[in-house]
Order: C-alpha cells, then sequence, then structure tokens
C-alpha cells in the first residue's frame, strides 16, 4: 500500500519554529513506511521557504515532493516566486498558513487565482476560520483547496469539525487533510459524506510524542508518524478506502 504525506514541515510553526533536514525527514519516512512526502517550510519569508523546499527535492526528488509557501513581502512579488517555483522549479503546490498571512480576498485572492491557473492545489491552514474557507471555496471553484486539519489543528470541537466537512461536501474543489485530527471518527463520517475521493492522509511531521529537542530523534518521529499511519488503518472503513486515503488520492491529485 503506498503511502503519501501532504503534509510535512521543514520549518514548523511551533514555539521553536523547529527545522527539519532532508534526511530526517526521509528517516522519519522509512520508520513509518511513508513512501513520498509533501515538504515545505513556514515561519520565514516566501523567497527561504521555496529556497529550502528546492534544497529538500534536490537531495532526494524521487521521495520528497516541494509546495512553495505563499507570503507576502515589500521586497518582492510574493506572485513572481510562487509562479517561478511552479512553472520552472515544478513545486506541486502552495501552502498558506492563516497565522502569518490573512485569507481576506484582497490579500490571498491572487494566490488562489494563481494556483488555479496553474493547476496546483492550496494546502491551507484555515485556523478554524470556517468563514474564511468559504469565502476561498466559494470565490475560486476553479482552485482544488485542500483543507488543513479538518479546518483545525487538534480540534475538540466536533460541530465545527461537522461545519468544516459540510463545506467540503458542498464544494467539488475541496479536499480534506487528516493531519492533526484527533477525533478520528469525523474522518469515517466524511468518508461517507465526499466518498473517499478527497480526504488526503498526513502528518503535519516530524512530531514527537514528548515534547522538547531532546526527543527529535528519527525513532520519536518515526513512532509518531507510524501511529497516524495506523491510526487510518483502524479505521472501519474498507481497504479501497484506506488505500485511497493514505496515497492514491494524493498521487492522483498531484500527479506523481
Amino acid at each position: 500500500m503506498m503511502v503519501v504525506d501532504i503534509h510535512a514541515h521543514l520549518k514548523h510553526g511551533d514555539r521553536r519554529r523547529t527545522e527539519y533536514t532532508p534526511a530526517e525527514i526521509l528517516a522519519t519516512m522509512d520508520g513509518a513506511g511513508i513512501e513520498r512526502s509533501v515538504v515545505f517550510a513556514m515561519c520565514t519569508s516566501a523567497e527561504r521557504a521555496i529556497a529550502m523546499a528546492e534544497a529538500a527535492v534536490l537531495f532526494c526528488p524521487a521521495r520528497l515532493i516541494p509546495f512553495a509557501y505563499a507570503l507576502p513581502s515589500y521586497e518582492r512579488p510574493v506572485l513572481d516566486l510562487l509562479r517561478s517555483a511552479i512553472m520552472e522549479l515544478g513545486f506541486k503546490g502552495i501552502k498558506l498558513h492563516v497565522g502569518e498571512c490573512t485569507l481576506a480576498e484582497y490579500v490571498s485572492g491572487p494566490v488562489f487565482a494563481l494556483a488555479g491557473r496553474l493547476g496546483v492545489p492550496c494546502l491551507v491552514d484555515f485556523g478554524g476560520q470556517l468563514e474564511a474557507c468559504r469565502a476561498v471555496l466559494s470565490s475560486h471553484p476553479e482552485t482544488t483547496v485542500i483543507i488543513a486539519h479538518f479546518g483545525r489543528y487538534l480540534c475538540q470541537d466536533e460541530a465545527l469539525v461537522d461545519q468544516f466537512i459540510a463545506l467540503a461536501e458542498g464544494h467539488a474543489n475541496a479536499y480534506l487533510d487528516t493531519s492533526g485530527v484527533v477525533l478520528m471518527h469525523k474522518i469515517v463520517e466524511a468518508v461517507a459524506r465526499l466518498g473517499p475521493g478527497r480526504i488526503l492522509f498526513g502528518t503535519d511531521g516530524p512530531h514527537s510524542f514528548r515534547d522538547g529537542p531532546e526527543y527529535a530523534s528519527a525513532a520519536d518521529t518515526a513512532a509518531f508518524a507510524r501511529a497516524a499511519v495506523e491510526g487510518i488503518l483502524a479505521l472501519p472503513l474498507s481497504s479501497a478506502e484506506k488505500r485511497a486515503i493514505l496515497g492514491e488520492n494524493a498521487a492522483r491529485l498531484l500527479r506523481l
């Protein structure tokens, strides 16, 4: 069974702004049985994030898939950076994070429009902002939007998760990313409502179950990622549905 992680960080948004090398990400993948991973950086400039992803893919082009990071800059138009990364460097998508950039149409709309024109998805952490998500999906039906974490990272609010699932159900351009989902039964409910074809496996890794830089070893991060894979395998879904979520959907969406 091919496993593709749609959500892996070269640089995290945690309080330490933790960075992982391509070698560390690959060791995590090896320990968890993950064949390929989408990688990107945040909490840095768009230019540096793109450079980090480019270097990672040069290190292992067969297994690491680059996404660009969209962040406005006073120094250089971010659309030029994104267009270059996708058209010249072969990047497969764009990452946006509401914690670092407003998703208001007058700011981020051109990024979503560019992604639609170039035929690449946008992976977006909406931070639980349901109306922002609704506006993006409605304003850019031509753009595939991957809703990170089923709407909010580590969300315990079942009603909010239900609302994000309903949004995806009502918009054919929406996918849901399982990273950071703790209400695992909601993945089963999403499959029942959307079908299995728009659910994507993610780890939000590398992470460890224990906090602190001393626990950032490959063994610790692999254990975390392996638990994420096993969490999908344990769901009361068919083998075909699990295969779709764990890798087939991402392979189709990203044309791997």
